[in-house]
């Protein structure tokens, strides 16, 4: 990790650099930390507050749900292996309360595990024990990413009777009825969208999406694309509106293919 401290054990994360006043750009953002590890919820806490952040912290996913309902956080960091309610459950009781990010922060590295937490709908996976370096940088993205969707000027991109895509209101309909879809979700399917008909490269789509960090993370992709089709396409296994250029990327079908 050159040097960087590390999110793993109390012992392993000291000396965090000061930061100027142009590089607090935090400040107001709330993280609820939720993790069964108090030590290690301790040192994540006082390095995310140095950064401006406000920290709100949970030992247990009831917990979590409780100070979720209470605060509304702007992004939540979540372990998977708690006692009595864990990770899985609580991110799956999260998406029920609001569209914040989600950061799931686990020992637990198998594809399997990322590829179910990311099904569940967090934002990202981070296995223990990482770089404070880097998960800081990835809670900028995701907050980053929440703003500018807030703040972008949409408009109905696509309509085919079947499928509408409204980009202002950050809605999708399918047969008239409306689609349950997570920030990333949407912002994958606008992606595609707003380039109707052309193949747009893995590396752009991921870049867009999640940020230029995870450029090379085609797992995250596909996990999202497969979700995708199986809600807005009539039959998933033979997808009519986001298809496959094998080897380069993803190319959203309108009505003139």
């Amino acid at each position: 990790m050159g040097g960087q401290a590390l999110i793993s054990s109390p012992s392993r994360v000291n000396n965090y650099p000061a930061k100027t006043g142009s590089e607090r750009k935090a400040v107001g953002k709330k993280i609820l930390i939720v993790d069964d590890d108090a030590a290690l919820v301790k040192v994540l806490s006082l390095s995310l507050e140095r950064e401006g952040f406000e920290v709100i912290t949970a030992l247990g996913g009831a917990e979590a749900l409780r100070k979720a309902y209470e605060s509304r956080p702007d992004l939540v960091i979540l372990d998977i292996m708690m006692p009595h309610m864990d990770g899985w459950v609580t991110c799956r009781r999260l998406r029920e309360i609001a569209d914040m990010p989600i950061i799931m922060l686990t020992a637990k590295g198998n594809e399997s595990d990322i590829v179910h937490g990311l099904d569940l709908g967090a934002d990202d996976y981070i296995t223990k024990p990482c770089s404070s370096e880097e998960l800081k940088a990835r809670i900028r993205a995701l907050l980053r990413r929440a703003q500018s969707a807030d703040k972008t000027n949409w408009q109905v991109a696509y309509d085919d009777g079947w499928l509408k895509v409204d980009l202002s209101r950050q809605q999708v309909m399918v047969n008239g009825e409306p689609v349950d879809l997570t920030p990333t979700e949407f912002r994958l399917l606008s992606c595609l969208v707003q380039r109707s008909g052309q193949v747009v490269p893995h590396k752009e789509l991921l870049t867009e999406v999640w940020g230029p960090e995870y450029s090379d993370q085609v797992s995250y992709l596909s996990v999202y694309i497969r979700y995708l089709r199986q809600k807005i396409e009539q039959n998933p296994s033979q997808p009519t509106y986001i298809l496959t250029k094998w080897g380069m990327g993803y190319r959203f079908a309108g009505v003139e293919d």
